[in-house]
This record gives structure tokens, sequence and C-alpha cells, in this order.
């Protein structure tokens, strides 16, 4: 098994929300700590790298970088107009042209940075050139609509990925499965008329964005699972099971591609939900299980959300080191969240909603 980690320092020096100080971040000058006062900083990322190297995961894997998606890909999803204001204002002091998602100068060329790693990271799959694969891209991208940034997200770097794998012959089905804590609203946009790609969205119920989200019974071009707040490990197993896996059978994909946010878990500032580690871990091992039988074991994951400094590097190792076949690390939260879980009563009105939206789907 050789599990590609695509990653690049530049993508740790997006500054979301600098061009509101007054230090002149830009160019050399890194942005300053916490990414400007936003959840959405570089440390998460940075400390699963650091992470990967002390426990030697790092090592195991075979670590890439890649090219920027040039504008002909990024036309393939985002219109002139709105490429072109982004570039002009990365290539000034930054600005913010859509809802929470801010950059600061040079945000256009690591934004398409970013979708370059989700894309050279498909291609890799799909070419046969590494079985499996893990991008460590920044700034995210499953909230962002083809004209307009959203969430912290600039460009659709999943979209993107599969527009151009598309373009080259190299793609024809895929499942998109998203269990970033907030709905996926952008990639369910860009792919609501293309039945040759299917969005599945597992998230908080009414958290990000509020107007996106409720569950709809046609699971054949998208399928969106809302969790009641408070879900935890045991529920979340429980939505797999009964809804995305089997939408993901049926959809009978050449490769999935999961939109890997770690907000789900139990200690997250933008979530609610009591996801551990071994949550992720799980759901990777049931995607690659079920990416082996239908095919060929081809699964590309792009990190997205994810806010605790602390946790998510636990839980990215716990996804990639599943992934590689590589030894797991102890979790040192882990007694402590387990003991957080739901109760019995809980996971019995939460297993209640997921097996109605699984018999309105038909599985």
């Amino acid at each position: 098994m050789t599990t590609g980690f695509f990653f690049d320092e530049y993508c740790f020096w997006h500054g979301g929300g600098n061009y509101a100080q007054m230090a002149p971040v830009g160019g050399l000058i890194q942005p300053i700590a916490g990414g400007g006062g936003l959840p959405e900083d570089p440390e998460t990322k940075r400390r699963l790298v650091n992470l990967m190297r002390i426990t030697g995961l790092m090592d195991t894997v075979a670590t890439r970088g890649a090219a920027p998606m040039t504008r002909e890909d990024l036309l393939r999803v985002h219109p002139a107009p709105y490429l072109d204001a982004f570039a002009a204002a990365s290539g000034d002091k930054g600005g913010e042209l859509g809802m929470r998602a801010p950059f600061g100068p040079g945000g256009f060329e690591i934004a398409a940075l970013s979708a370059g790693l989700v894309g050279d990271a498909l291609d890799a799959v799909l070419s046969g050139d590494l079985d499996n694969a893990y991008a460590l891209c920044r700034p995210p991208g499953h909230h962002a609509l083809p004209e307009t940034p959203n969430g912290f997200c600039l460009l659709a770097n999943i979209a993107l990925a599969i527009r151009r794998a598309q373009a080259a012959g190299m793609l024809g089905r895929v499942v998109v499965l998203d269990w970033d804590v907030h709905h996926g609203n952008g990639t369910e946009a860009i792919f609501a008329e293309d039945a040759d790609v299917l969005t599945i969205s597992i998230h908080q119920e009414n958290n990000y964005p509020l107007d996106t989200g409720g569950f709809d019974t046609d699971a054949t071009a998208n399928l969106n699972i809302p969790l009641p707040p408070g879900s935890g490990h045991a529920t979340y197993l429980a939505a797999m099971e009964r809804l995305a896996l089997p939408a993901m059978r049926a959809h009978a994909p050449d490769a999935v591609i999961v939109a890997c946010g770690f907000d789900a878990a139990l200690i997250d500032p933008l979530g609610r939900m009591l996801a551990t580690a071994e949550t992720f871990r799980e759901m990777t091992a049931q995607v690659t299980a079920l990416a082996e039988d239908i095919c060929g074991g081809q699964v590309v994951m792009a990190h997205e959300g994810g806010y605790s400094e602390v946790y998510v590097p636990f839980c990215g190792h716990a996804v990639i080191a599943e992934m590689a076949g590589a030894a797991q690390v102890d979790d040192p939260f882990a007694d402590a969240f387990r003991a957080r879980q739901p109760g019995a009563g809980f996971e019995a009105f939460a297993t209640a909603r997921i097996d109605a939206m699984a018999a309105a789907c038909g599985f």
C-alpha cells in the first residue's frame, strides 16, 4: 500500500483576516500567530505534520507537493470575473469577497496551490501512481460557490480536482463524502446537475450554513444527513452504515473523495458534536473497505475544517495511519472523550432518526 501525503508549507501561510491587521503581512512575512484571529489558522495543520514526523508516520507515506491549479483549470468551476476580482485583491492588501472568507496578500496564489494539492492527489490515485492519498490543503474548499467564497473557503478544491480529472478523461462516476461538521453546500451546488457525481454530507443540523443541508430523500444525486447536536461516535458510525455506505455502493463510483473535516470532534470550537479520533479512524476504515470492493481502493482525502490545535493532529494521524496501514498512536484524550459520549437514550433517539432517513431512501 502506497499512501500519498500532499502538503506545502506555503499553504500554512494563508492569512485569513490579516488584511485587517496593521502588520504588513505578505511576501516573505508570515501571518501572525492564530491566523489573524480567525479559527481557521495554520496551527492545526502544522501540528499534524509535526506529529507525523515525531511518530514516524511521515516515513511511511509518499510525501508530495503540487503545482497550483492553472487558470484554465480554475475556470472549469469559477467564472472569470470572480477569479479576476480575487486575484486583484490578492495582489493588493487582501480583502473579503464573500461571507466569512477573508484573505491576505497572496491569498489567490495560496488558494490555487491548495486546490492543486487536491487535484494532484486525485490524479496520482487515478493514474495508479498511488493507492490512496491525503491532501493537507489550506484554505479549505467545500463551502465555496462558483461566484462566491464562503466560510473560510475561497476555491472549491474538490470540485476543481474532479472537473480537471473529468476533462482529462481520467474519471467517470465519483462520490464525494463530506464528514465536516458543517454542510458541504458548495460541493453540493456545483454538482447538483451532474449525475456522475454523488455528494453526501454528514453534518451537524443547523450549524452552518443555516439555509442548506436539510434531509432530502433523493439519494441518487445528493444525500444530506443532518445529525442532532451532541451526536457522538456511535451515531456517526450508524449514519455511515445505514445511509452513506449504501448510497455510495449504489452509485458505483470510480473513486471516492472525502471532504475530511475534523470539526465534529468533541472539543472543536465550531461544532457541538462528540466524535473522537477513533470515530474518524473507523469511518476511514469503512470507506477504504468499501472502496476496495467497488472501485479498486481509489480514495482521496481532502482536508477541510477542524479548529482544535491540540486534537486535530490526533484525528488526522488516525485517518492517515489507517489509510497507510501503519501503526496507530495512543490518543491521550481517548479515556476522557469516551466518558463523555452520549447515553443510551440519546443514541436511541439519534438512531431512530437515522433509521427513518434510511427507510425514506429505500435502504
